[in-house]
């Protein structure tokens, strides 16, 4: 089966929303679930790509039911800690040009669900899901 001939920068969503490395875990979550997202990219204090913030990474900070406040007062500190103790680092991207077979291969191969795109400087420049790839084939078949 050969599919469309479909690049990163048809597909992905310019100028997405970050999160800074040293945000508050609590904000990156306000931001994923205020703005829908599964995922997020974590930029530093120059806003270069660091790693990305999915909804999986996330799962760890589950507030345990507990009698022991202890164990509550553990998972609430670490709820309040910087958004790099919970990111994904060494992250895979894609450039702007890479065409969907490439991304596609990318994900399944890394499984991830989203890929950064970044241009040739290393600047991150948008981000691209499994959803953007299904709905760029979808309107390519229509």
């Amino acid at each position: 089966m050969s599919l469309p001939k479909i690049c990163a920068a048809e597909l992905m969503t310019e100028n997405p929303r970050t999160v800074r490395v040293d945000d508050p875990i609590g904000e990156a979550v306000d931001v994923l679930q205020t703005m829908d997202f599964r995922h997020v990219p974590v930029v530093d204090d120059q806003g270069e790509l660091v790693g990305m913030l999915s909804d999986r990474d996330l799962r760890a900070l589950q507030l345990p039911y507990s009698e022991d406040a202890a164990v509550v007062d553990r998972a609430l500190r670490k709820a309040r800690g910087p958004v790099s103790t919970i990111m994904s680092g060494n992250v895979v991207s894609a450039s702007p040009d890479a065409d969907v077979t490439e991304l596609m291969e990318l994900m399944l191969d890394n499984k991830i669900g989203a890929l950064p795109v970044v241009d040739g400087e290393g600047a991150l420049v948008g981000i691209v899901s499994y959803v953007d790839v299904f709905r760029g084939l979808l309107e390519e078949e229509e």
